[in-house]
């Protein structure tokens, strides 16, 4: 049996609140250290017995070698679960799944655009710290990264002082509507794109709700960038991880295993149901 088939018992050492339903969870081995290296964009299995299970992106670096995080959503049985335990809980974890972002090749010694709406920080959370940790690796770093409010954006103290400060890496928020508290950017993600005119000789990482990655590709395309600069992801469509349920099914591809990221491009040659 494949070694990523057979879950193995984390330990939950640290939660953090990082909007009013979004947390992120530290998980190390039983002895200490991660369950197992990932690289950026692949995926874990988290699970109870009883309670439920559900595929989540691994929001931490590969760099790290300590433990792995998961930034969660809360918006269903099991993770509303996941929201109310205390640091110390065990839980079982499997992986990683599916491919990763081609940091070590086509991302290399490229200047990055990183676009983001809501918990779709969280895949390209992993991408931009390792992106960060092997800085001369690759070029200028751009991060768009837009939510409903202010209290809704993901790691907001980690972008504003550490990630806004980094050598050659400019961030730019929005949220959608003006609120007090507020001095920054108000608008729609794809909106703030056109109006930062970046120059097409970037490579972007797309990731967020539906509606606002297919906004946000017609806002590239406008700029004059194609889709084969751009990579997305779709682990929301993974269920068993292994290509045996059939729930990520997309025409000749699984997302499990094909995916979770793909070129954009690839995308137009798969049926429209995803």
């Amino acid at each position: 049996m494949s070694e990523n088939l057979v879950p193995s018992v984390g330990v939950i050492t640290d939660i953090r609140l990082d909007t009013p339903d979004v947390k992120t969870f530290r998980v190390v081995s039983k002895n200490g250290g991660k369950c197992f290296e990932h690289m950026p964009g692949q995926c874990a299995m988290l699970s109870i017995p009883g309670v439920g299970e559900a595929m989540f992106s691994v929001t931490s670096s590969p760099t790290n070698t300590e433990y792995s995080e998961f930034s969660i959503k809360k918006c269903g049985k099991f993770t509303d679960w996941l929201h109310g335990v205390e640091a110390g809980q065990e839980i079982l974890i499997r992986g990683p799944y599916g491919n990763h972002f081609p940091v070590e090749n086509e991302l290399m010694h490229r200047d990055l655009l990183f676009i983001a709406g809501g918990i779709g920080l969280a895949p390209l959370h992993s991408v931009i710290n390792y992106c960060r940790d092997k800085r001369d690796d690759y070029g200028k770093i751009d991060i768009v990264y837009g939510s409903r409010s202010m209290e809704d954006l993901v790691d907001y103290s980690e972008i504003t002082e550490e990630w806004s400060k980094g050598k050659d890496i400019s961030v730019y928020l929005t949220v959608d509507r003006p609120q007090d508290n507020w001095d920054g950017h108000v608008g729609f993600v794809p909106d703030f794109v056109r109006e930062l005119e970046f120059d097409t000789d970037k490579t972007v990482l797309l990731c967020g709700p539906p509606v606002m990655i297919k906004f946000t590709l017609q806002a590239l395309s406008d700029l004059g960038f194609d889709k084969t600069q751009v990579y997305t992801t779709m682990e929301l469509k993974m269920k068993c991880g292994v290509g045996k349920c059939g729930r990520c099914n997309i025409g000749s591809k699984y997302v499990c295993k094909d995916g979770p990221v793909f070129r954009c491009d690839e995308l137009d040659r798969l049926p429209d149901e995803y």
